[in-house]
């Protein structure tokens, strides 16, 4: 049998939605981090400030903006999860494992916000939901379609 069958169900569909949702955040607080704007869509009070998150110490990783780590994260999910590539289950172990990098990099974020900003960013946590999503999709094709016997 062959390792190409096309998705049984929207599954594949919802996890490339999530990229493209994904991915166009990440596109959103990149621009917003290199354009050096005070234009975020999010309200500025004590507990949520997408500014102070994403201006602060913890923004970069390596000298790298967690933004553009996010964008290059998304985008290569969507080009694991496009149509042409779902169908070829050969590669269901690396977006079960990219999806997963994804949550607990989400995982990891989320406590720098809470407990190190103090503060939380809405467009962040989209991002995240984002990550939990396709991770939940990533594993539910396993358990849902699983490949055919060889």
């Amino acid at each position: 049998m062959s390792t190409r069958t096309a998705p049984r169900t929207g599954t594949g569909w919802a996890a490339l939605g999530v990229c493209v949702v994904g991915t166009l955040a990440t596109i959103y607080l990149t621009y917003e981090h290199f354009s050096s704007n005070s234009t975020f869509a999010c309200p500025e009070t004590q507990a949520i400030n997408c500014q102070k998150v994403t201006t602060s110490q913890w923004s970069h990783i390596a000298g790298i903006p967690v933004a553009v780590i996010g964008l290059v994260y998304f985008a290569g999910m969507l080009v694991l999860c496009s149509p042409w590539l779902w169908r070829d289950r050969r590669l269901d172990g690396i977006r079960v494992a990219g999806a997963a990098v994804g949550v607990l990099s989400a995982l990891y974020l989320i406590w720098i916000e809470l407990f190190r900003v103090d503060a939380v960013c809405l467009w962040c946590t989209l991002v995240h939901i984002c990550a939990l999503a396709l991770l939940c999709l990533t594993i539910w094709r396993l358990v849902a379609e699983p490949p055919e016997p060889v």
